[in-house]
């Protein structure tokens, strides 16, 4: 399954093109800087990519961004394999293997573009990809409790026939 490698290498690309003086700046993930937002994405990189190899969900601790690049790419190569996708994992909550993969896609992609955003990169994805997040969010989103859906932010309104890219962001509380 190749859903989440487009979506990794994206990220890493942004990650190696974040500058240490970009580090404090603000992004549309709200009470997030791009640093704050690079703990994030290292802790969910080590944390999404153990259901898909079998393992326990570790804490990645503080890292720096080529570590952090190292941890993208470690979920992106462990989610190839058809058998990641088969099963269930605890991950702070059991859900089925396929949920993980999905949110880890969900992750690069949304979090992708909140850095590349914030750190004035640009930021595209193949269709097939946008269009995977998409449909999770779709689902995903309106099943949460309101608690819950309230830290993805409000749905920004994007017109439907604005490009994919816009419309998932937009779903996921940012504005395009």
């Amino acid at each position: 399954m190749n859903r989440d490698t487009p979506a990794c290498r994206r990220m890493i690309d942004v990650l190696n093109g974040i500058t240490d003086d970009q580090l404090a700046g603000a992004t549309p993930c709200d009470d997030f800087t791009v640093a704050d937002l690079l703990g994030h994405v290292n802790t969910s990189a080590v944390r999404l990519g153990a259901p898909a190899r079998r393992e326990a969900a570790d804490e990645p601790g503080d890292s720096s961004r080529e570590l952090i690049g190292r941890h993208v790419r470690a979920p992106a190569t462990a989610w190839q394999e058809p058998s990641a996708w088969q099963g269930t994992a605890d991950v702070g909550i059991e859900l089925t293997n396929e949920a993980w993969g999905r949110i880890a896609l969900t992750e690069m992609v949304v979090h992708g573009w909140d850095l590349a955003t914030a750190t004035g990169q640009p930021f595209e994805l193949p269709e097939l990809t946008l269009q995977a997040v998409w449909e999770y969010l779709t689902e995903f989103l309106p099943a949460l409790p309101e608690p819950v859906r309230a830290s993805w932010g409000v749905v920004v309104p994007v017109p439907p026939d604005a490009p994919l890219l816009d419309r998932v962001v937009g779903l996921a509380g940012r504005k395009p």
